[in-house]
C-alpha cells in the first residue's frame, strides 16, 4: 500500500477512534523510551521526530559535530523492524550511488536494476550538505513521489518510507547550501545544541565499555507502525484549526521575503495530528499546531534583515494570530 492509496482511503471519512489512538500512542511511546536508552536529554527531539514520522514526513537535523545527529537517527531507525540504509554524502557521490544503477547481466542479455540505499523503510542521509546539489537532488523523487525514475523506469520505494538527513553546520567552505526546494520537502528541521552538565555526565556513563546503540533491539513491528500512521492520518483536524494554521502561514507570507509555503502548511496539519496521537486524541487542537509550528515553518522563511530571524516571524506569528 502506498502513502497515496493510504490518503485516499483515509480522506474518504475513516475517522480514528479513541481507542485507536491510545493503541498507536503505546506504539510511539515505546519507541521513544527504546531511543532515550541512547539519547540523552533530547525528549523533545525525538518526539518531534516521531511526530514527523506519523505524519508521512521527513526530518533534517542540523548542527555541529559530536551533539549526537547520526546517533539519534540511527537509534529510531533501529526501534522499528523495518530496512534500515545509511547513505555517507561525500563530494564524489553520485546521483547513480544513491539511487541505484541499471546492470547488464550478460546471461540474460538484459539490464537488471540494481536499488541503492534509497530503497529502506529508513534512510540516513548523513551529512547530506557535503555532497552537491546534482547528487542532493537524487532523493528528492524518493521524498516527494515514494518512487525513484531510473533510466526512465520507475521503482516504488518500500512503505512506510522517511528520510531523516543530517547537515554539518561548521566548515560552510566546504559543504553546499540545501536549495530552498529541497529544504522545503523537509518536515521538520531541528537543532540538539550541546547536553546540560547533568545530561552529559549520564551519557558518558552510559558509553563506558559498550555502546548502548550495539544491543538495541526493534521494539515495534512495521506494520504496528503502518497502523499508527494510519491512524494519525485519520485523526480529526476541525475547520477551525486548518484555517488556523492558514492564517499563520499567511502571516509569514506578509512579514517575510519568501513565507511558509503551502507544503508547510500540510506539513504543520500532519505533524499536529502526529502530535495529537502522542497524547492518546483523535482530534487536533490549536497547542499541537504551535508546536509542530515552531520546527515545521522556520526553514522554509527567507527573511530580508538579518534583525529578524525566520523563527522570530514564526514566534511574532503565534502571538498575533487569534486562535478562532
Amino acid at each position: 500500500m502506498t502513502d497515496s492509496d493510504t490518503d485516499t482511503r483515509l480522506s474518504g471519512r475513516q475517522k480514528s477512534t479513541a481507542e485507536d489512538a491510545d493503541a498507536a500512542r503505546d506504539v510511539v511511546t515505546s519507541v521513544v523510551d527504546n531511543v532515550e536508552q541512547v539519547i540523552v536529554g533530547h525528549h523533545d527531539e525525538v518526539e518531534h521526530i516521531l511526530t514527523a514520522l506519523l505524519g508521512r514526513g521527513h526530518v533534517l537535523l542540523e548542527d555541529v559535530p559530536g551533539v549526537g545527529k547520526t546517533m539519534l537517527a540511527r537509534s529510531v531507525a533501529q526501534s522499528f523492524d523495518g530496512t534500515f540504509k545509511r547513505v555517507q554524502f561525500t563530494p564524489d557521490l553520485l546521483p547513480s550511488d544513491v539511487t541505484g544503477v541499471n546492470v547488464y547481466n550478460q546471461k540474460t542479455e538484459t539490464f537488471e536494476f540494481r536499488p541503492g540505499p534509497v530503497f529502506a523503510n529508513v534512510v540516513l542521509g548523513d551529512e547530506i550538505n557535503r555532497a552537491p546539489p546534482k547528487t542532493q537532488s537524487a532523493l528528492l523523487e524518493a521524498m516527494e513521489e515514494r518512487q525513484v525514475s531510473v533510466d526512465g523506469d520507475t521503482h516504488e520505494v518500500p512503505q512506510p518510507y522517511t528520510v531523516i538527513a543530517t547537515q554539518n553546520t561548521v566548515e560552510r567552505d566546504r559543504t553546499y547550501q540545501l536549495p530552498m526546494a529541497e529544504l522545503d520537502r523537509f518536515m521538520k528541521k531541528l537543532r540538539l545544541g550541546y547536553p546540560e552538565r547533568g545530561e552529559e555526565t549520564d551519557m558518558l556513563d552510559r558509553v563506558v565499555g559498550s555502546h548502548p546503540i550495539e544491543t538495541l533491539s526493534p521494539v515495534v513491528t512495521l506494520e504496528n507502525f503502518r497502523k499508527a500512521r494510519e491512524t494519525a492520518a485519520g485523526v480529526t483536524v476541525d475547520e477551525s484549526v486548518r484555517d488556523y494554521v492558514t492564517r499563520l502561514a499567511q502571516y509569514t507570507r506578509r512579514h517575510a521575503e519568501l513565507g511558509a509555503s503551502p507544503r508547510g502548511t500540510i506539513a504543520a496539519l500532519r505533524a499536529a495530528q502526529g502530535r495529537a496521537i502522542l497524547d492518546g486524541r483523535e482530534y487536533v487542537i490549536p497547542d499541537d499546531i504551535q508546536t509542530e509550528a515552531t520546527v515545521v515553518f522556520p526553514h522554509r522563511i527567507r527573511t530580508e534583515s538579518a534583525e529578524s530571524t525566520p523563527r522570530a516571524i514564526v514566534d511574532e506569528a503565534l502571538e498575533a494570530v487569534p486562535v478562532e
